[in-house]
C-alpha cells in the first residue's frame, strides 16, 4: 500500500465506481463510496450488494457507503471521480461548495465522456470547475466492470501530464488481475475512451440489422481511423490510439455482450427509438451523449468522421439505420 495515500473516496456508485472500490478494497485500502441517492446508498450499505449496478458482487467491509459528499471529499487523499459525463458538472459544483483544499489531493477521472455544451474532456471539465491547481489523472482502457469485479485478468492505462502522479496511481491500482500501464497523453487516452462508445453503437446497429463479421470489422477499423483523425487535430499522439485506450477499448466495447453502448446500437438496429431504449436502462450508455459532442468537434475542426455522423443522425435525426449504412457504403471512393 502507498504510504502517502491513506484515504480513498469513490464519487459515483454506478457499476464502474463500485467495481473500482471493490478492487481497491481487495488491496486492503479503506474506502468511502458516495452515491447521489441517499435511500439507495443506505440500502446498499446495509445489504452490501449494489443490485442495480453491480449485481452479485458483495462489497467488502472496508468500503463505507456514504451519502455525505463533503465528508467523502474532505477525508480523501485520492478522489476517484466516477460520475457519468452528463451529470459531471452538477456534482463538481457540489464538490466546489465543500470548499475543501483540493491542491493536496489527487483527482482520478474514470469517466469516459465529453461535455456536450463546452466540448471539454473530463479532465478539462474538472479543471474548469475546480481550478488549475488540482492534481488530475485519468484511468481508461478495455474494462468491462463485471469482469474486473470478478477478478478476470484485465488491463488499463493511467494518464497524467505529471508522470510521477501517473506512476503513483499505477502502484495503487495495479494487481495480479488488473495490470495498469502509464501514459502522459491525457488527450489521446480520454478521446479513445470516449469515441469508442460511439463506434460501439455503430457496431451494435450492425448486430441489430443482422449483418456479419465483415461489416463489424469494417466499422471497427474505420472507426479507429476516425478516432485517430480527431485525436491528431486535438494534439493527441497517434500511437495512443493503437494501444489499450484506443484499439483495446474499442474492441472490447464493440464485441462484448455486456457493452451498454453496443446493446443500445443493437436495439436501434432493430427499430427501437432511443427514448424507449434509454428509458429502460438503469446505467448510462455514454455514447448516446458523447456523439453530440464529438459530432460538433468534428465540424469545428473540419475532421471527416462519417460513422460518427451517421450514429448522430440515427439517434438525433431519426434516420433509419439501414439508410445510414447504405449512405456510408455509397460514399465517394478513396484510398485507405
Amino acid at each position: 500500500m502507498s504510504k502517502s495515500i491513506k484515504n480513498i473516496s469513490v464519487i459515483g456508485d454506478g457499476g464502474w465506481g463500485t467495481t473500482l472500490a471493490v478492487h481497491l478494497a481487495k488491496k486492503n485500502y479503506s474506502l468511502r463510496l458516495w452515491g447521489p441517492f441517499p435511500a439507495y446508498v443506505r440500502r446498499v450499505g446495509k445489504s452490501r450488494y449494489n443490485t442495480k449496478f453491480l449485481p452479485g458482487i458483495r462489497l467488502p467491509q472496508n468500503i463505507t457507503l456514504t451519502e455525505n459528499l463533503e465528508e467523502a471529499i474532505r477525508e480523501a487523499d485520492l478522489i476517484v471521480f466516477a460520475i457519468p459525463s452528463k451529470y459531471a458538472n452538477a456534482i463538481l459544483k457540489k464538490i466546489k461548495k465543500t470548499k475543501a483544499d483540493l491542491s493536496c489531493k489527487i483527482l482520478l477521472s474514470v469517466t469516459k465522456g465529453i461535455d456536450t455544451e463546452k466540448l471539454l474532456r473530463m479532465s478539462e471539465t474538472l479543471k474548469n470547475e475546480l481550478g488549475n491547481n488540482v492534481n488530475i489523472a485519468v484511468l481508461s482502457g478495455p474494462t468491462i466492470a463485471m469482469e474486473v469485479a470478478k477478478g478476470i485478468p484485465s488491463t488499463a492505462v493511467v494518464a497524467a501530464n505529471n508522470l510521477k502522479i501517473a506512476k503513483h496511481i499505477q502502484a495503487i491500482f495495479n494487481s495480479e488481475s488488473f495490470r495498469v500501464y502509464t501514459n502522459t497523453d491525457v488527450t489521446g487516452v480520454e478521446l479513445g475512451g470516449s469515441i469508442k462508445n460511439i463506434i460501439a453503437i455503430a457496431c451494435g446497429v450492425c448486430d441489430g440489422l443482422k449483418f456479419g463479421s465483415n461489416t463489424k470489422a469494417a466499422i471497427l477499423t474505420r472507426g479507429l481511423a476516425e478516432m485517430a483523425r480527431l485525436g491528431a487535430a486535438l494534439g493527441a499522439k497517434q500511437k495512443t490510439f493503437s494501444g489499450l485506450t484506443g484499439l483495446g477499448d474499442l474492441v472490447t466495447t464493440c464485441v462484448s455482450p455486456r457493452s451498454r453502448n453496443r446493446s443500445v446500437g443493437e436495439q436501434l438496429g432493430r427499430g427501437k427509438s432511443i427514448a424507449t431504449i434509454t428509458s429502460r436502462m438503469e446505467m448510462v450508455a455514454e455514447g448516446v451523449e458523447t456523439v453530440k459532442a464529438v459530432y460538433r468537434l468534428s465540424q469545428k475542426h473540419n475532421v471527416s468522421m462519417p460513422i460518427t455522423k451517421e450514429v448522430y443522425n440515427i439517434i438525433y435525426r431519426k434516420k433509419k439505420p439501414s439508410q445510414a449504412v447504405s449512405d456510408l457504403m455509397k460514399r465517394r471512393m478513396k484510398s485507405e
